[in-house]
């Protein structure tokens, strides 16, 4: 982390230690990503890993177009972290190459599912516009259904704090691995 100095976590604070180990006890096993940096605020930190584990793991949307929603945050955030943790993520439960690519490069994806092409025009207009037009809410909605389109604008919501945490305080990806977005530090 270039901003903020690893956390020392033998020397934690009761509440940050809580946290801590609910987020090492549950779904995600360590910290990683933006966890270390919200451990500074634990009253943040707390709400915002239980959030982040029903989106990751609890959404009434799909797996692979919750992993669509997530790298199109990425990239709208230009989050180098975040795209490549979740690029991996999304080829993994299904995700083709060519999306992920087109994707990361901002052209339009190369979609085989009405589904995918419904999260993607979701994702796209509320990152651009903050809104959704009717057009696209109505076909989101007879798709996925209500809950869905609730997780669906949670995911969103999340994986933007998420990418911009991990801007801010420039979070490291993985050392040797190629940033997805080169002209961004």
């Amino acid at each position: 982390m270039a901003r903020l100095a690893p956390l020392d976590l033998d020397h934690l604070s009761p509440e940050q230690q809580r946290v801590a180990d609910a987020i090492v006890a549950g779904p995600r096993g360590r910290l990683r990503g933006p966890f270390e940096s919200w451990l500074r605020s634990p009253g943040l930190a707390d709400p915002a890993q239980r959030l982040g584990a029903h989106i990751r793991f609890g959404t009434a949307l799909p797996r692979d177009l919750s992993e669509l929603a997530i790298i199109l945050a990425g990239h709208h955030w230009r989050s180098q972290y975040e795209f490549w943790a979740h690029a991996r993520l999304a080829a993994e439960v299904g995700v083709s190459a060519g999306v992920i690519e087109a994707v990361r490069t901002g052209t339009p994806p190369p979609f085989e599912s009405d589904g995918a092409g419904a999260v993607y025009q979701f994702v796209k207009e509320l990152l651009d516009t903050g809104r959704v037009t009717d057009a696209t809410y109505a076909r989101a909605h007879e798709l996925f259904g209500e809950q869905a389109v609730v997780d669906l604008v949670g995911t969103v919501g999340y994986y933007s704090l998420v990418s911009m945490t991990l801007n801010v305080f420039e979070v490291a990806m993985a050392e040797g691995e190629t940033p997805p977005f080169p002209d961004q530090p």
